[in-house]
């Protein structure tokens, strides 16, 4: 083994294909569970006669569980070893589709969401294993392959979904789950390697760890993961409390906003208790990272120059993203004339060139930031992004429309995500990957459980009343104008991120160069 990495260090061996092949379909396997239920989310709302604004905790709960499990599982996975803790979440998540089958109201279904959500924590966890076994100089090409698992694990979603879910329900698709995932536990059991979380970063690669030095500092040769090793549980709770506050508030900022619901004195003074409890939990959450010896999140990987906008791109695309995920299955299914009076399938079939798209695209921009670099793509990708949204914004007026559009904002937010997380992994040092790994996924978590929130506060807060008997509400043109607009102003947010990270990027190169000189 050593032999051959000594004489091709860039060739990728047959065992790290077979890994990638194997973790991938976990992601693969989560994402059919997540994106199967959006084409009935308009079921849902009229089986459970919930308002929009509570649907949107059918995503939320999932993705809040995710960002508030994934820093303490990649802690726990420093500690106990990364197989095993894959292992252990993937039954957690079983059981969570197990419960969700068997739903039979509003808050047994966001029950099993979140229990579902916690298996979001294995991406870093599987991305770890993973990133160990590629190349500096190609770990594009497997941030790019594994993140086509999303758009592979949301196409099937959207597909088998839509029709499982007219012909026999939507509680019907999570069984079908159950012994896909049942035999992939199997496999990763038999076929993934124990990991020994006590080597050194030494005996892992030390030449690897150079060349992932930077601003951060350099790390020694003979660093040792510590046997014993502490999860910080205030810091856990605080950062817990901070995410399901500041999501509590915006929704139930919506629900009060309503026009078929009149703000009292007493909305007025739970909202700014909610307001104040998050500005509260948030500034704890820090103090208590700042004091802890050994912080869940240190807080220089949030702060460091070069991360942070890296760290707001991925943040602008959970947003954007989900934004998208929330409303198309909402507009689809409404009645004509406040929707396009469609079921499942055809919401399936409007997002699904959006899935196909970013499946193919994903991978190749892998294999092009490999090649050209990581800024090109970022910028490619956030022009096409915004010009999708702006156009999705003006031209939104029937199905097909919709389509084409998503497949411009598909390709953008494909090249930007690759990009920007190779960006994190390339100048993260080697000791602080994984949780700076976890870091940028909480914050796509954030984006994606922020952005169907913004979506639902429009449709919540600007709907109306279809004629007839039973006098429903649904929302307006103008809720939809707003979302996209929104989605376009937000995604243009990349633009100073990217020029700002470009400028310390070089700067950083060339202060290293100058220090490498001396």
């Amino acid at each position: 083994m050593k032999d051959s990495k000594s004489v091709s260090p860039e060739r990728i061996h047959e065992s790290t294909w077979i890994t990638l092949a194997i973790l991938g379909s976990t992601i693969l396997i989560t994402m059919y569970g997540e994106t199967m239920l959006l084409p009935a989310i308009g079921d849902i709302i009229k089986e459970f006669d919930i308002s929009y604004s509570t649907s949107s905790w059918i995503l939320t709960a999932y993705l809040i569980s995710g960002a508030v499990m994934t820093p303490i599982a990649g802690k726990l996975s420093d500690i106990y070893g990364r197989k095993k803790m894959v292992l252990i979440i993937f039954i957690i998540y079983i059981i969570g589709i197990a419960i969700g089958g068997i739903s039979n109201n509003i808050y047994m279904l966001i029950l099993a969401r979140v229990i579902q959500g916690i298996g979001i924590s294995m991406f870093p966890i599987a991305f770890g294993i993973i990133r160990d076994q590629f190349p500096v100089s190609k770990i594009a090409i497997g941030v790019g392959i594994f993140s086509s698992m999303f758009a592979a694990g949301s196409v099937v979603g959207m597909a088998i979904g839509g029709t499982i879910i007219k012909n026999f329900g939507w509680q019907a698709t999570f069984f079908t789950i159950i012994p896909i995932a049942i035999i992939l536990w199997i496999v990763i059991r038999k076929r993934i390697r124990n990991d020994d979380h006590t080597q050194t970063i030494k005996e892992i690669d030390v030449e690897k760890e150079h060349e992932y030095s930077s601003g951060l500092g350099k790390v020694s040769e003979d660093i040792k993961m510590p046997r014993k090793q502490h999860i910080d549980i205030k810091g856990a709770l605080s950062l817990a409390f901070s995410i399901s506050a500041f999501l509590l508030t915006l929704t139930y900022f919506a629900s009060i906003n309503s026009e078929s619901h009149e703000a009292t004195s007493l909305d007025n003074i739970i909202l700014v208790t909610l307001i104040a409890l998050t500005i509260v939990s948030i500034t704890s959450f820090v103090l208590i990272e700042k004091r802890a010896k050994e912080p869940l999140i240190p807080l220089n990987l949030i702060t460091d120059k070069i991360l942070l906008p890296s760290n707001i791109i991925l943040l602008v695309f959970g947003i954007t993203m989900f934004m998208v995920y929330q409303t198309i299955p909402i507009l689809v299914t409404s009645p004509i004339p406040y929707g396009f009076g469609g079921d499942a399938i055809q919401s399936a079939m409007v997002q699904l060139p959006f899935m196909i798209v970013f499946l193919i695209f994903a991978p190749s921009s892998g294999f092009i930031v490999s090649k050209i670099g990581n800024f090109k793509p970022i910028i490619v990708g956030s022009i096409l992004t915004s010009i999708g949204f702006a156009s999705l914004f003006v031209l939104h007026q029937n199905e097909l429309m919709i389509a084409l559009n998503l497949v411009v904002i598909s390709a953008g937010l494909s090249l930007t995500q690759v990009g920007a997380f190779n960006i994190t992994l390339q100048h993260t040092p080697y000791q602080f990957s994984g949780v700076s790994i976890g870091i940028s996924v909480v914050l796509v978590l954030m984006g994606s459980s922020i952005g169907p929130v913004i979506a639902t506060t429009f449709m919540q807060t600007f709907q109306e009343s279809a004629a007839g008997i039973n006098l429903e509400s649904y929302p307006s043109p103008l809720s939809y104008n707003l979302i996209f607009l929104s989605a376009t102003i937000i995604s243009i947010i990349s633009f100073p991120c990217m020029i700002l990270l470009k400028k310390r990027t070089l700067k950083t190169l060339a202060s290293n160069l100058g220090n490498s000189d001396n």
